[in-house]
């Protein structure tokens, strides 16, 4: 079983990295094999023709993809899906192989464990429209917040993997960005605390549009695939 993990794709936007891995690896991959996307992926778009062809390309993949939600997601859909528990934790399943791993839980995949915490804040909003291409789902919640580090604690504060679609305070410091809102300065902070607390590996995020490493553990993915 391999995990192969990546930054957004934002629909068919930036969807073609996925498809070049996999027509380069043709053969290689099963269904028992998983891709993860962290965050903004639009399999729950703000465009009905987009999403489909976005689902379509997801679908004829030979893997199972697996992803958190980023901040360009249409929440108003992806949150209608009846909540299932995968793995020790709780997802929506869009399609039987395109499956939603929701914030603040703890997958344990093949031995593996996974921490996920999606969401972030949207710098474009003000050229968005609220419930259309914009929702301020996109933050987490206080009962999300609390969930997670409840999970974390039944874990010991023991994971092999963390995916997020932000990153922690000091990691994005780190990489040259700023506090852009109160909302995105308490996920970071929280996000710090995780890091803080936490045994783990290595922890992949998205969301900043580059590939950047920190301090050998903290992984910035966009157009890099790793594969583990």
């Amino acid at each position: 079983m391999s995990f192969i993990i990546t930054g957004d794709t934002h629909g068919m936007i930036d969807i073609n990295k996925i498809v070049n891995f996999f027509n380069e690896h043709e053969g290689e991959y099963t269904p028992e094999d998983y891709l993860i996307i962290c965050g903004d992926v639009g399999v729950c778009g703000f465009s009905a023709s987009e999403e489909a062809e976005t689902r379509r390309v997801f679908r004829n993949l030979p893997v199972t993809t697996l992803f958190i939600d980023g901040n360009h997601e249409n929440f108003e859909q992806l949150n209608s899906y009846g909540i299932d528990i995968w793995n020790g934790g709780k997802v929506h399943f869009i399609e039987d192989r395109i499956i939603h791993l929701m914030r603040g839980q703890v997958f344990e995949i093949d031995a593996t464990r996974f921490f996920t915490f999606g969401g972030a804040h949207s710098i474009d909003k003000m050229y968005r429209t609220e419930g259309l291409s914009w929702f301020p789902e996109e933050i987490p919640n206080r009962k999300e917040y609390e969930e997670g580090w409840h999970n974390l604690e039944k874990a010991d504060f023991q994971v092999d993997y963390i995916l997020t679609h932000s990153g922690p305070r000091e990691v994005i410091a780190a990489m040259g960005y700023g506090e852009m809102s109160d909302d995105e300065a308490e996920l970071r902070q929280y996000l710090q605390r995780v890091a803080d607390n936490t045994d783990f590996t290595a922890w992949y995020f998205g969301h900043f549009h580059e590939d950047t490493e920190v301090e050998d553990m903290f992984f910035c993915l966009y157009d890099d695939i790793v594969v583990l």
